[in-house]
């Protein structure tokens, strides 16, 4: 029985690496390849929803304003009914930084039945956006997103050069900590394998994905596709909207180095925090996927090492060379992220972290919880009860 089982976890780990669209070498980003410059550089709104994000906005605001991008480039932060001054900051920010760059600040009305937050937030900045810039393109990105300054000219070159309606890289998330180091690179690691970047980018493939911190969408594609409207409840919004959109042209998404996250998850807490609010959601809300994917989990990750130490003869060493295969797979993501390969050891131990908050997430939403961000709960979520 155990050479039965450890030979299907060998099979699923050859399988991944060979077949699973590469995902786990890392090599979809925005500088493996120069990308030409259009011939006209198209107009640019960036939007910016922001609730409460007086540490992170200053810096954000400050990196967009400073873009050396050629063509027209606007901004438009939405404060979602902030406490903390976040609109006061990003005044200064824009008077001190760039005051010749086209800015605007508007208030999003009180949240209606039936919307996420940022999204009725990124509604309202769209919708400003467009009456006041008519911009071709509009930059979605985040109030703890920092752009380097050829951020926006080489998503637009991308984006024109291969006729995309969504352009999006994956924010380079803030890994010191040792809640971080543990579980941000597995964190986009876990991201890829659900979702391969190279299967992202391939037009006539069901797999869509974006990362909600950066992601450029043409404006024509977003009107005829919908609008924010059509995902309206999504709590994985980015790629409710990579999926929208996929259906009315090709989408791209990256690794990259451009753009960075500077929020920081400084404790475990943080962490279960973050992952929780929205792993329910990813399995749609359903206790057979939730069963599912937990037993999934353990059978991928925590069968190898438990193989290895427990079992014996020929299931043992199948469970090694699982295990090995499990670590290899990990290396070019804990590159990307510069930390010690023997962080590929711990691998099946954070699988076991990220099942335990997947649990906790299906918990959540039981007790109507779920989704909960700074103060608001995402309450049209299906009970289990």
């Amino acid at each position: 029985m155990l050479v039965v089982l450890s030979g299907i976890v060998l099979a699923i780990w050859i399988y991944l690496l060979c077949a699973r669209g590469s995902f786990w070498l890392c090599s979809v980003r925005d500088r493996q390849e120069v990308v030409a410059a259009p011939d006209q550089w198209p107009s640019v709104a960036a939007v910016i929803p922001a609730r409460n994000e007086a540490d992170c906005i200053g810096a954000s605001l400050g990196s967009l304003l400073r873009q050396d991008y050629r063509g027209a480039f606007s901004i438009v932060l939405v404060d979602d009914e902030s406490s903390d001054g976040t609109a006061a900051i990003a005044r200064e920010a824009g008077a001190a930084v760039r005051p010749d760059r086209a800015f605007a600040i508007v208030a999003s009305s009180s949240l209606p039945s039936g919307w996420t937050g940022k999204l009725w937030a990124l509604r309202h900045g769209v919708a400003v956006a467009e009456e006041k810039f008519k911009p071709e393109y509009l930059l979605l990105t985040d109030a703890d997103i920092v752009h380097a300054p050829d951020s926006v000219s080489a998503l637009v070159a991308r984006a024109s050069a291969g006729k995309f309606a969504l352009t999006s890289l994956m924010a380079k998330l803030h890994c010191v900590s040792l809640a971080e180091r543990s579980h941000v690179p597995a964190f986009v690691y876990f991201f890829q394998m659900l979702f391969p970047f190279a299967w992202v980018g391939q037009r006539h493939s069901s797999t869509a994905a974006a990362a909600g911190g950066c992601m450029l969408v043409c404006a024509d594609a977003l009107r005829n596709s919908g609008g924010i409207d059509a995902i309206r409840n999504a709590l994985i919004d980015d790629c409710a909207l990579a999926r929208q959109l996929k259906t009315h042209g090709s989408i791209w998404l990256g690794l990259t180095d451009r753009v960075h996250s500077i929020r920081r998850y400084e404790s475990f807490a943080d962490v279960k925090q973050m992952i929780s609010r929205s792993a329910y959601a990813q399995l749609q809300f359903s206790p057979l996927l939730l069963a599912a994917t937990i037993a999934g989990m353990l059978l991928v990750f925590v069968a190898p090492p438990a193989l290895a130490f427990f079992a014996h003869g020929i299931a043992r060493w199948l469970g090694i060379a699982a295990w090995l295969l499990m670590m290899v797979s990990f290396q070019p993501m804990l590159r990307f992220y510069r930390l010690w390969p023997l962080w590929g050891v711990a691998l099946p131990a954070i699988a076991l972290f990220y099942a335990i908050y997947t649990l906790d997430s299906g918990y959540r939403h039981a007790r109507r919880q779920g989704g909960s961000w700074k103060g608001r709960v995402h309450v049209n979520a299906p009970s289990l009860q």
